[in-house]
């Protein structure tokens, strides 16, 4: 994918993560939580033994969702 799909990408991802964690965070910080969080479920899901980030596709989303809310969780818990 090219550098301006990645940030739409991990934007959009992000913001997701936001809503569902319920936390709130700027459009820079949600490419960087979506980046981040594509690289954590692609790790996860890698380990599970699923299909991991294919392209610009739902289910890219999805792991990247799901890693976003592992970080913002991990991210909670620290400042705690």
């Amino acid at each position: 994918m090219g550098v301006i799909a990645w940030l739409v990408f991990g934007a959009l991802s992000g913001w997701i993560a936001n809503r569902l964690m319920k936390t709130s965070t700027g459009l820079i910080d949600n490419i960087i939580i979506g980046i981040i969080g594509a690289f954590i479920g692609g790790i996860v899901f890698n380990f599970l033994g699923a299909q991991t980030i294919t392209g610009f596709n739902l289910h890219s989303i999805f792991v990247s969702v799901v890693g976003a809310c592992i970080l913002l969780w991990i991210i909670n818990k620290i400042r705690k």
